[in-house]
């Protein structure tokens, strides 16, 4: 931690940014994670806005991890290793491709704790997102940031669904985890560098993103509805990486709710999720 530095100073800060998709950027989510791309004026599918408003900060600001420096915006943690823990959304109404969006974040809390595996600080950040004047959504992020292990501990296992009502797979391979850096502008270097991942962060193979799986447990339970839940929660449990080929699956829990994991079959579940339909 930081001696001289409060980090609950940094409780309440806002950030208003402006952004948008185009119908380019659509073209290049939809050739990484697959199905059509909308165009200008069409619906945005859920969790796609995830590639706009990216923190286009210059090299001279990046960390030794690749990520942008803290300090800013963020509170200036000094703990290495930082996640996307997980999340929940609501949505009003669907963001729209190629028209401006206003997202004004604020950090809700900046909680430290001590556990087995060490300090951690846990940073949550709220955003609310605005279109034509409408709010269009609500979204809660949960960042964790942890000391460098010296060996990869494994969390504990938790089995796929043993029969779920839907499921979708994903091949991984290390072209897929690029284009997700590329399209989310995100230069964490355990996606993409081995070396790195395997001897500085100790993970045994490039880690699969956290925010890539909710995208298509997303796209699952669209399919299965025909149209976007209005509220979308999901936490990583478990790393996946690239040489596990996984599967999404869903389970309904009654008509309007449907419970989601990304799973390596025969082995665990890397993330869980639900999306709840109103009606």
């Amino acid at each position: 931690m930081l001696a001289h530095v409060d980090l609950q100073d940094w409780v309440g800060r806002t950030q208003t940014l402006t952004a948008q998709i185009s119908s380019k950027d659509a073209a290049a989510i939809a050739a990484t994670l697959g199905g059509s791309a909308p165009r200008a004026g069409d619906p945005l599918p859920g969790l796609w806005h995830w590639c706009a408003d990216l923190p286009t900060v210059p090299m001279s600001d990046l960390g030794t991890d690749g990520h942008p420096e803290l300090g800013g915006f963020l509170p200036p943690v000094r703990l290495p290793r930082r996640m996307w823990a997980g999340g929940a959304l609501k949505f009003m109404a669907p963001m729209v491709v190629g028209q401006d969006f206003e997202r004004t974040s604020i950090i809700k809390s900046v909680t430290q704790k001590s556990g087995s595996t060490g300090d951690m600080v846990f940073v949550t950040v709220h955003h609310t997102v605005f279109q034509n004047d409408v709010q269009i959504m609500e979204e809660t992020q949960d960042i964790v940031y942890l000391a460098m292990p010296t060996e990869f501990r494994a969390p504990k296992k938790i089995p796929p669904m043993a029969a779920p009502d839907i499921t979708a797979d994903v091949a991984v391979s290390t072209p897929l985890l690029f284009r997700y850096s590329a399209i989310t502008f995100n230069a964490h270097r355990i996606h993409y560098d081995l070396p790195y991942a395997q001897q500085v962060e100790k993970y045994p193979g490039l880690v699969v993103h956290g925010p890539l799986q909710a995208m298509k447990l997303m796209m699952l339970a669209t399919g299965a509805r025909g149209r976007m839940p209005d509220h979308f929660k999901f936490r990583g449990i478990h790393p996946m990486f690239h040489t596990d080929d996984f599967q999404a699956q869903g389970t309904w829990a009654d008509d309007q709710t449907l419970n989601l994991c990304t799973a390596v079959l025969g082995s665990h579940q890397g993330m869980t999720a639900q999306a709840v339909w109103e009606d």
